[in-house]
């Protein structure tokens, strides 16, 4: 089971950082940062594989607003 959820940490993390081409580096650290916090929650929590999905992509992209909001504020 923990190689499962290191498995799926890595899958969102990939994916986020593909994803993030056109975003500034706040965009960036708050997708990745998101969407780990939010699979760790979702696992935690008990959801298993489709739980620790749902809050990786949940919290990238409350992370992504979150690092948006920012850039805004900034500048």
């Amino acid at each position: 089971m923990p190689r499962l959820i290191l498995a799926t940490f890595v899958l969102a993390a990939t994916l986020g950082i593909g994803g993030c081409a056109g975003q500034t580096r706040a965009e960036k650290v708050g997708t990745v940062g998101g969407a780990v916090a939010g699979g760790a929650i979702g696992s935690a929590a008990g959801g298993g594989t489709l739980g620790t999905l749902g809050g990786a992509a949940a919290g990238g992209y409350i992370g992504n607003k979150a690092g948006d909001a920012y850039d805004k504020r900034s500048h």
